[in-house]
């Protein structure tokens, strides 16, 4: 029987409270007994590999010991990244070092920056975890005073490397780059001039990670399972036999079904001769018009500044910022913010499809794709098919790879860019995340020919 993929929220809550960030090494001993427990709902009990490992060590070696301030830039195909170096770097780094006749001076960790909304919908458990651990959130879209200084107090005077995601967000893809935000450098290149103008020749640089999934006869089985379960979905005449069809056909099929239902459902004119991905656009234009009119926003902005500015104002209005208790408030002022906190929950439906779709921009598999390609797209189709009902993040479906692989890059010295940045800031952060980019394809062309 079908069940709905999320319930709306009808009443607006109190503002999510954390503590202030800082290492709990306590929490480490507790970590190690559950954390690879934990990562199974991600990775299953995947093999974690180590590739490029002579610029990892290198750089925590020399950030451990002051010598250098490290940003860790890592990539965020898949969801579970941060929890799954948050342990590699406590429970196996250190162990890979030695053996490599590396030794570091403490303990390796690195401190995390998330997104303000990770611990509003993570609940209590990344509530509890995320500070002890020394993350750090962010306000994506509004000013955050308060988060940008504890970013640059870690970059300057913390213990240990600092680790963002430069994409911004999760991006459904490990073989290619979509996009990659400014943030990292702007931080970077700042936290650079502050450290010089302290009289400091400690540079500080960029360490790109780069991860990847690779199945066995586990992922094959379970991929075909997938398919049949978008297809079971998709299509209510079960006299189509999906045998008839090649692995390309099959997806393609379904992959047009649920366009054509988004069309119909933003009242679009299905153009047949245009491509996917502009037709695809049309849906995400509408999608993001849709929230707009819902939430009574003027539309301004580019496409992400739309999208994450209303992401923003949907979570403010379901969980009331700045706001310690509702108890005080009258019934006709409570039910007007829990009408607001509906109305924001039915916006982010509009909204969620928007934020996988732009990603989703990505060619069919060919029959001789290799295996991590089709199970990364008939992922993404499944995510195509819960967002289209609803859904979120939450309603994807992971298939355990057999191994997953970091591989790391040389390290990008931002100190030895500021004569250029200070000519040209923005030249020489798009530069920045030029460079950035072909370390990225450097990493994603390094494991396909292992």
């Amino acid at each position: 029987m079908y069940k709905p993929y999320a319930s709306p929220v009808y009443k607006a809550n109190k503002d999510v409270k954390l503590t202030e960030p800082k290492v709990s090494k306590t929490l480490f001993f507790f970590l190690k007994l559950v954390g690879r427990l934990y990562l199974f709902v991600f990775f299953g009990i995947a093999r974690i590999l180590l590739h490029g490992e002579e610029y990892l060590f290198d750089s925590f070696k020399r950030a451990l010991e002051g010598k250098s301030r490290c940003i860790i830039a890592f990539r965020h195909p898949n969801g579970g990244e941060p929890q799954l170096l948050s342990w590699f770097f406590l429970f196996r780094l250190k162990s890979l070092a030695r053996k490599s006749g590396v030794r570091f001076s403490r303990q390796p960790h690195a401190v995390f920056v998330y997104g303000y909304e990770v611990v509003r919908w993570g609940g209590w458990i990344a509530r509890f975890i995320m500070p002890r651990l020394g993350a750090m959130p962010i306000h994506h879209t509004k000013l955050d005073r308060e988060g940008m200084a504890r970013i640059y107090n870690a970059i300057i005077g913390g213990d240990y490397p600092l680790a963002l995601a430069p994409e911004g967000q999760v991006s459904y893809t490990a073989e290619s780059v979509p996009r990659l935000e400014q943030g990292t450098f702007r931080i970077g290149f700042s936290a650079a001039e502050r450290m010089e103008n302290k009289e400091s020749d400690i540079p500080v640089e960029v360490l790109p990670l780069s991860i990847h999934f690779r199945f066995g006869s586990w992922g094959k089985l379970t991929l075909e399972g997938l398919i049949k379960k978008i297809e079971r979905f998709v299509f209510s005449d079960k006299s189509k036999k999906s045998e008839k069809y090649s692995f390309t056909e099959r997806l393609e099929r379904c992959r047009e079904k649920v366009l054509e239902l988004n069309e119909a459902r933003y009242s679009i004119q299905s153009d047949k001769n245009l491509k996917f991905e502009d037709r695809l656009d049309n849906v995400l234009e509408a999608a993001l018009e849709s929230a707009e009119k819902i939430l009574r926003v003027k539309s301004e902005g580019d496409f992400f500044t739309r999208m994450y500015g209303l992401r923003q104002i949907c979570w403010d209005r379901i969980v009331l910022p700045g706001v310690d208790t509702l108890d005080n408030l009258s019934r006709l002022e409570r039910g007007t913010l829990d009408l607001r906190a509906g109305e924001a929950w039915y916006a982010g439906r509009h909204i969620e499809l928007v934020d996988f779709c732009w990603y989703f921009r990505i060619p069919l598999p060919e029959e001789n794709a290799p295996q991590h390609t089709k199970v990364e797209y008939c992922q993404n189709l499944w995510d195509f098919v819960s967002r289209t009902l609803g859904g979120a993040y939450h309603n994807r479906i992971n298939i355990y790879p057999r191994r997953v692989i970091i591989q790391a890059a040389p390290p990008m010295n931002l100190s030895e860019r500021l004569p250029a940045y200070r000519q040209d800031k923005k030249d020489t952060i798009k530069k920045a995340i030029d460079d950035l980019e072909k370390a990225y394809l450097f990493c994603i062309d390094d494991v396909n020919n292992m």
